[in-house]
């Protein structure tokens, strides 16, 4: 009894730091992205940069926030599936937390855009032409980055995955598409290498969805039904 309530603590706790991870990862990978940026006009993207330079700044900060609070949900994790299997436990705290170094490094080409909007607000000599090409430099080299970042955030999801899978008091289904996921995200990976405008291929828009699919499902699952008896699960 004592054991099923510790599990279902954590299973909450990991829940709710999933949640933070997945509604501060849609906010700062998804939305902001969408409204401000426009890869094939760099006038349009400055322009809506500095109308809506709050944005632009909150954007940081969620993405910030959105590793700091992946930084801590591996670990969580870890404490509740290390009894079905250390190795693969270990193996997943190990490649999750190596995306967040990457991610806080690659953020630094976030500041370097807000310097420049600075810089031609104080008339520092750049022409607007120059900043614009400039800023989209930088936004071509945060996105490389994120590819980079998307590397590891596809790698842990198969033991992570595989753990669920295994573990009994967690839906197989969703260990599943956890570990679909991981494939998803390196197809992408080297799609976007290997394949120049990759992107318009209509099959990129939809290998994503099985990690989109399993990261919320599980985020759910942790948070509002926590673990269940492993007699008692049948999916």
């Amino acid at each position: 009894m004592t054991t099923r309530f510790s599990n279902k603590k954590l299973a909450r706790i990991a829940g709710l730091v999933y949640l933070c991870v997945v509604l501060t990862g849609i906010f700062s990978l998804m939305y902001v992205p969408y409204k401000l940026i426009e890869s094939d006009n760099a006038s349009l993207t400055y322009q809506n940069i500095t109308s809506s330079e709050p944005l632009f700044r909150l954007w940081i900060v969620s993405g910030l926030l959105c590793y700091t609070f992946f930084l801590f949900l591996p670990l969580v994790l870890y404490k509740l599936l290390k009894p079905v299997n250390e190795n693969y436990a270990k193996l997943m705290v190990l490649l999750g937390v190596m995306s967040v170094p990457i991610f806080f490094l690659n953020a630094q080409n976030q500041f370097n855009v807000l310097s420049l909007i600075s810089g031609a607000k104080n008339h520092y000599g750049f022409s607007v032409d120059q900043i614009q090409s400039q800023i989209m430099l930088y936004l071509d080299q945060y996105d490389n980055g994120m590819r980079i970042v998307h590397i590891f955030s596809g790698l842990w999801l198969f033991p992570f995955g595989y753990l669920v899978f295994k573990s009994g008091f967690l839906p197989k289904i969703l260990g599943i598409l956890l570990m679909l996921g991981c494939f998803g995200y390196l197809i992408n990976f080297v799609g976007h290498t290997l394949i120049t405008n990759y992107s318009k291929i209509g099959v990129s828009s939809y290998i994503s969805l099985p990690a989109s699919i399993g990261e919320i499902g599980i985020c759910l699952w942790l948070l509002i039904i926590g673990t269940r008896d492993k007699n008692r699960l049948t999916t």
